[in-house]
């Protein structure tokens, strides 16, 4: 997903409420896998290393159980490839990082269900586009050899390839595919992604080429992503319509039938609101209907750093978890729920020197209403939104009006939250609490200057461009530059 304006997006669609529950009947879906991507790990890309529990964590294993109880058997784990070998693609891995990821993986697989390991980096490596099939092979050999003995895990070759030769991704792709059968892991399916943000609307014009990969495990499982909203980026809360969920992969559905293969949405989600769960409804039942090619799918998203993030399935208090999870359900797979938890689950992966459970230490209420420096992602569109300007002043234990200017083509909307600044008692916060600032200090981003993880640049941006001291104006990506 590209989350290059979530910060806006999450701020102002979060204050939706949600709908009703209902109570929807199972049937069968002919999937294999439903589930959520758990996102943290891959947190903090513009401060790297970074430090664990202040730029990323790890997903809360507790929580994993939680959706793993209700049916789920499929959790999508991003972590950044920086991190894991952070010298050089061929290099040797960092063995806290790996242990923390082992940690989670061992988790989610002694449950029953499956782990997929998604390097979420978009084809680059250290901000710039991976152009060495041979180091990427290395790469993949080094991480699939540390899981090869592990059937459930599943390899995701790397997320949301973006502006690169179509001929790279296919050599990528398919060297990715080498390395992991060449450290012995011969089971496991391999998710293969695509250009053009593996956007399944676009598809079977862009990633046509992909056809050619092969496998001698033939264990080749085409990830595809698709949002709903008018340009496909995830970013808002509206969708285009109530039917725009089948419409989106019609023709991917098409490509998969005509090649013989199968695929997976490995990213896909709507925003609270009646005219989303429609569409939701719509897409998982055409792909049910389709279930020959289609395997199954994951919702965007999980973690405990997303706060009020709009797209939140983090039990149970995400933005999107009681009006979502009875929808999901209905399709997951028959048998795929946990007949118990584990007798003493881990909450969370932990390094010797910092625990993943603790939030970061929030010092305004403007930190505490966007996650720290989460990964940017960008439109899918060939031009770039127009995405939502926030101006917030939160004083202390008072209602906050967040005025929203028009976006990918949609009115502004006002509503109200009430945000309360609390002073934090210790330094150690749960992640129930990660948006509770450790101060009543208030910056808000003006007409002149943009506060504290705020956007302050991009393409198609007119908002502030210069950031509240002593913030620095950093470059995410194209679209998106954000106060750090």
């Amino acid at each position: 997903m590209r989350i290059g304006n979530l910060v806006l997006a999450a701020s102002a669609a979060s204050l939706v409420n949600a709908y009703p529950t209902r109570d929807i009947k199972k049937r069968g879906s002919g999937f294999t896998w439903v589930g959520v991507s758990e996102s943290g790990a891959e947190f903090g890309q513009t401060n790297l290393p970074g430090t664990l529990g202040t730029d990323y964590t790890w997903p809360d294993t507790s929580k994993i159980q939680t959706l793993r109880n209700d049916g789920m058997n499929v959790f999508r784990i991003p972590f950044l490839m920086e991190r894991l070998v952070p010298s050089d693609m061929t290099g040797t891995p960092d063995s806290t990082y790996l242990k923390d990821l082992k940690t989670t993986v061992k988790s989610i697989t002694d449950s029953g269900a499956y782990a997929v390991l998604d390097p979420h980096n978009y084809g680059r490596y250290s901000g710039s586009i991976i152009t060495s099939t041979s180091d990427f092979k290395a790469f993949w050999k080094t991480v699939a050899g540390e899981f090869a003995s592990n059937e459930k895990v599943i390899f995701d070759t790397n997320n949301e390839f973006h502006d690169m030769e179509q001929s790279l991704v296919l050599s990528l792709n398919q060297a990715a595919i080498d390395g992991i059968r060449a450290a012995g892991a011969k089971t496991q399916y391999i998710f293969v992604e695509g250009n053009s943000y593996s956007g399944a609307w676009k598809w079977a014009n862009t990633n046509d080429n992909l056809k050619g990969l092969t496998d001698p495990q033939d264990k080749i499982v085409y990830e595809m992503h698709q949002y709903l909203d008018s340009d496909g980026s995830g970013t808002s809360e509206t969708c285009d319509s109530a039917t725009i969920g089948k419409e989106r992969l019609q023709t991917a559905t098409e490509w998969l039938k005509t090649n013989n293969k199968k695929g997976f949405l490995g990213e896909f989600a709507g925003g609270v609101n009646e005219q989303c769960e429609s569409a939701v409804k719509g897409l998982l039942s055409y792909m049910s209907d389709n279930s020959d090619v289609w395997m199954g799918a994951e919702w965007w998203s999980a973690g405990p750093w997303w706060g009020t993030y709009m797209y939140s399935m983090e039990p149970t208090d995400g933005e999107a978890y009681s009006t979502y999870l009875p929808i999901l359900k209905e399709y997951f797979p028959d048998g795929s729920a946990s007949s118990s938890a584990p007798s003493t689950p881990s909450s969370t992966a932990t390094s010797a020197s910092s625990t993943a459970t603790s939030a970061p230490a929030f010092t305004s209420t403007s930190d505490a209403i966007n996650p720290p420096t989460a990964p940017t992602k960008v439109a899918t569109s060939s031009s770039a939104p127009t995405y939502t300007s926030v101006t917030v002043s939160v004083p202390t234990s008072t209602p906050t009006t967040m005025s929203t200017s028009t976006r990918c083509g949609k009115s502004g909307k006002t509503r109200t939250v009430k945000v309360t600044a609390t002073p934090s008692t210790s330094a150690a916060v749960s992640t129930s609490a990660a948006a509770t600032p450790t101060s009543a200090a208030t910056p808000s981003s003006s007409a002149s200057v943009a506060a504290h993880y705020y956007q302050c640049g991009g393409i198609n941006w007119t908002g502030p461009t210069a950031c509240a001291s002593p913030y620095t104006c950093v470059k995410q990506n194209d679209f998106y530059y954000q106060c750090i």
